[in-house]
């Protein structure tokens, strides 16, 4: 696989507006949201959670998308693929996606036909984040809505496993793989979530074996996977499937798989816990960066394990800082 390309990588992905707001427990029982997970909701869910919630922040989101903001933030070159609605929201994902200078055009959806996705972010006491997401239109992404040229180009295409809910959203995927690997180009994905890999385990074990690459997922997603409570012979069990697999685990730090040989990543020291949000997105950012500057695989999970933590300690998955300036700093 070719490590040369216009971009470092092309992402494909969830397009959904972040509302970051804090929460009780109990808030989170009378809406059957599952703390510390992401929670499916429709549209009139979303709409009443909304009427009920005083946000701190609102911004462009998505896990996938925030893995390129951190990207482009620390100086990579990018590019995203994802449907927004002609709407406040999908305005507002269009223009923080070009501020930070990732290539993102797409022609927008009829809003009442479908709106741009959200996401409620729901911030514990704990610093825990749960959400509600209305996927809206980013889960009517098809192979048709695919740009070829930012695929072939790329050298990574990274794709969101929140994404596969729908079976034109698998078959995209699936294109975009074969679009990748045809260039000689490589491609990634995140699991993303514990649930999400739950309904998914059979697709995703034969995306990651026959299409993957790189793959990204906490400890929790890679059991899941594999149907298993033993870590140990989760990350056995993957090094068959794919070349390159990053393992988060929080506090303990992450796991690095690198063509058969493990790697064990510390995490790096926080001074103060504010909101998960984003930490797994960020440390995918960090790894990529690293990777596509053709770092060895400790530089890259320690890249990771940086901006994952300067992540968690401010509210929000976007960083308020220029990661590049802060990294040379």
């Amino acid at each position: 696989m070719s490590l040369d390309g216009f971009y470092d990588v092309t992402a494909v992905g969830n397009a959904i507006v972040d509302t970051l707001a804090p929460a009780q427990s109990g808030f989170l029982n009378a809406h059957s949201l599952t703390k510390g997970m992401m929670t499916l909701i429709n549209r009139s869910q979303s709409d009443k959670i909304a009427k009920l919630i005083d946000p701190i922040k609102q911004q462009s989101g998505g896990s996938a998308a925030n893995t390129i903001a951190g990207l482009a933030s620390l100086g990579g070159k990018c590019a995203f693929i994802g449907k927004v609605a002609d709407d406040a929201s999908g305005n507002l994902f269009s223009h923080d996606m070009q501020a930070l200078g990732v290539d993102f055009r797409t022609s927008k959806a009829d809003p009442e036909e479908f709106a741009t996705a959200q996401c409620m972010v729901l911030i514990t006491e704990d610093s825990d984040r749960t959400m509600a997401t209305y996927l809206g239109v980013s889960t009517e992404l098809a192979p048709d809505d695919l740009d070829p040229a930012k695929i072939r180009n790329a050298k990574i295409t990274y794709l969101e496993g929140y994404l596969f809910d729908k079976e034109m959203a698998k078959e995209a995927f699936h294109a975009a793989a074969i679009m990748a690997h045809t260039a000689g180009k490589m491609v990634a994905l995140t699991l993303s979530d514990p649930f999400c890999v739950e309904r998914h385990r059979d697709d995703f074990r034969n995306l990651v074996s026959g299409h993957i690459d790189l793959l990204f997922c906490n400890e929790q997603e890679l059991m899941t996977l594999y149907g298993t409570d033993d870590f140990e012979a989760a990350l056995s069990r993957v090094a068959d499937h794919a070349e390159i697999c990053a393992v988060t685990q929080g506090a303990k730090g992450a796991s690095i798989i690198f063509h058969g040989k493990r790697f064990d990543i510390k995490a790096q020291p926080v001074q103060k816990l504010i909101d998960t949000t984003g930490a797994g997105d960020l440390f995918a950012a960090g790894f990529l960066y690293g990777f596509t500057q053709e770092k060895d695989p400790f530089e890259c999970g320690n890249l990771g394990a940086w901006a994952a933590a300067r992540i968690i300690q401010q509210v929000g998955a976007r960083s308020e800082d220029n990661l590049q300036q802060a990294l040379a700093a």
